[in-house]
């Protein structure tokens, strides 16, 4: 029988034809390909490929070929209509009866397509005409030039509520174009144009054809973005703006990352850049529908949703979508960007670096998984640990296949390991300042070349915060005899398990808000004083190390004086602090040695 245009597209787009396979066939993957022991012979070396992104599988041995529903057939030895009903009914689609109705449904949705095809010649048109001034302004205003309008058949609509619909019922009945979502029709009075006033975006399905559009408002009016309305050729929560682009893009090789972002322009933006693998959903969250799209393409797509709040929400919704569909070699990755930026706006303000810089530093879903867990709720204190365990081991169970889930709960174990093994006190408890009478008059800080080593130290952490883990060691065995530098060395180290992604701006408004303000621009204000290297070396990494490692090993020459420097300090005055400070110098030498050895 013959079946509507479209159905059986839409039936191998739903399935996954190395999940299929992979039922029969132990499959493993190499490259962009799964290999396996061919099903239809006997084989002891594998000749049996399945190519998931181009939707077939073959055998070198056998010649065996085919694509989801080829496979069905041969493998349970069923006929085409048999092996289609199958499948659907896996899919969740109805097959489609050979009715005088169904075929009348099936040229119905030929026809809303050519409608759609017409009304994006229609935009096209307009966008290049005298009508299309503030369109086209708008556009290069966002640094789009001809050829990449042009690659997109972005549009125009005009005002008119009339435009497109004279335009197109000569060749097409107006409840067609309703149907099509390219006219609304209010209760009393006659149709009008659904868009109007709008840069237009063309929709495309998975073959490259024209379903729908996005709207965005040219200048002030809401809602800024509209798009078409569901209609029987589309469904919003299955379609990926610049899908089939990507796919292209993908299937020429050369290992570009498949890039999620949030919108039409993002989308423009990137493949405008270079990065033309680039897909969006269409103003909605993304759906298992959409990852399942996405996984047919790449098996770690990287999302990079805006640097607001909305968008970590957006990234924290996808995850945990994902979570109960996460397989051996199929996950997530998740890029930040700077706060208040958009793929669209660092590209235009920092260029094609910057972007790629945040695509290197994407993090997969594990670490984000857990992320998001500790910086729910503090963690401080043991019930609170074991409240973060049981959260996180309610997350782990959503995942469905065990091997992952068994990876998971080991990661996220070692994690709980270190963020205790961190969160406890460098020597002994945690010291307090001791009080001062008054008749003791006014602290003299003391500013002594060690105080300025470690206050060097700090600083520069402080300026480049990627380098906390790798110093960690250090930082938490360093001596730091001034209350005030000891309480910030703990902040530090208890900020790292909860948030080692923080950038400089962050932690350092992070620490001020936690009382630290003070303390820190005077640390900034030693390092312009006191590291001329810094000053000439910018925020080099290298330059960053080097300066670390210089007040370390300085630290380190001087700390065997240092026991001899407290038992000077203890005679003196034989205060709590001082004996506490004591002790703590005489555990280090007995367990650990002299201050050195190996980082974290």
């Amino acid at each position: 029988m013959a079946f509507p245009p479209g159905f059986l597209d839409e039936l191998r787009g739903r399935l996954s034809l190395a999940g299929l396979v992979g039922r029969r066939v132990r499959l493993l993957r190499r490259g962009r390909e799964y290999a396996g022991l061919c099903p239809f012979h006997n084989e002891k070396t594998p000749s049996f490929y399945v190519v998931e992104d181009k939707g077939f599988f073959h055998c070198f041995g056998c010649g065996a070929h085919g694509d989801a529903i080829g496979f069905a057939m041969r493998a349970d030895n069923l006929d085409f209509l048999e092996a289609v009903e199958k499948l659907a009914a896996e899919a969740g689609l109805a097959v489609p009866k050979s009715t005088p109705e169904e075929r009348e449904r099936a040229q119905r949705q030929k026809t809303l397509q050519e409608a759609l095809e017409a009304a994006a010649a229609f935009y096209e048109g307009r966008l290049w005409g005298p009508a299309g001034v503030a369109a086209r302004d708008y556009l290069r205003g966002r640094d789009l030039d001809e050829a990449t309008i042009r690659h997109f058949r972005l549009g125009c609509a005009p005002a008119d509520r009339q435009a497109l619909r004279r335009a197109l019922l000569p060749e097409f009945p107006e409840p067609l174009l309703i149907e099509a979502g390219l006219l609304r029709k209010p209760e009393e009075g006659e149709a009008y144009d659904y868009f109007r006033e709008r840069v237009m975006f063309p929709i495309l399905d998975r073959g490259g054809r024209v379903i729908a559009f996005g709207g965005r408002v040219i200048g002030a009016g809401e809602p800024k973005y509209l798009n078409s309305p569901e209609t029987p050729v589309f469904e919003k929560g299955r379609v990926l703006y610049g899908w089939a682009g990507a796919r292209a893009a993908l299937r020429l090789g050369g290992g570009e990352n498949l890039v999620v972002s949030e919108g039409y322009m993002d989308v423009i933006a990137l493949h405008r850049a270079g990065f033309k693998a680039a897909v969006a959903p269409l103003g909605t969250a993304l759906t298992e529908a959409h990852l399942a799209e996405l996984w047919r393409l790449a098996p770690e797509p990287v999302l990079c949703f805006d640097g607001d709040q909305a968008g970590e929400r957006a990234a924290a919704r996808a995850l945990r979508r994902a979570l109960p569909l996460l397989r051996p070699g199929q996950s997530l990755l998740f890029a930040s960007l700077p706060a208040g930026e958009d793929p669209d706006s660092l590209i235009r303000t920092e260029g094609r670096a910057a972007f790629e810089e945040a695509l290197r530093a994407a993090r997969p879903l594990s670490r984000v998984l857990w992320e998001l867990a500790v910086a729910a709720r503090p963690v401080d204190t043991p019930e609170r640990r074991a409240d973060l365990e049981r959260r996180l081991e309610e997350e782990i169970r959503l995942i469905a296949d065990r091997a992952v889930q068994s990876e998971y709960r080991r990661f996220l174990r070692e994690r709980l390991y270190e963020a205790s093994r961190l969160a406890r006190p460098a020597f002994g408890p945690a010291r307090e300042p001791r009080r001062r009478h008054v008749s003791d008059g006014p602290p003299r800080p003391p500013r002594s070349p060690e105080r300025a080593q470690r206050e060097l130290f700090l600083g520069l952490l402080l300026r480049r915060p990627e380098f906390i883990e790798e110093f960690c060691e250090e930082l938490s065995r360093i001596e730091f005899p001034e209350p005030e530098l000891d309480r910030l060395r703990q902040a530090i180290l208890g900020m790292l398990p909860l948030r080692p992604d923080l950038d400089a701006e962050r932690l350092q408004q992070h620490l001020g808000q936690c009382g630290f303000a003070d303390l820190v621009g005077g640390l900034e204000a030693n390092i312009a004083a006191h590291a001329g290297f810094a000053s000439r070396g910018g925020d080099d990494p290298e330059v960053i190390r080097r300066g670390l490692k210089e007040p370390l090993q300085l630290l380190r020459m001087r700390g065997a004086g240092d026991h001899a420097e407290a038992e000077r300090a203890f005679a003196a005055d034989p205060s709590v602090e001082n004996w506490q400070r004591l002790q703590a110098l005489k555990e280090r030498d007995a367990q650990e040695g002299p201050i050195g050895g190996q980082v974290c």
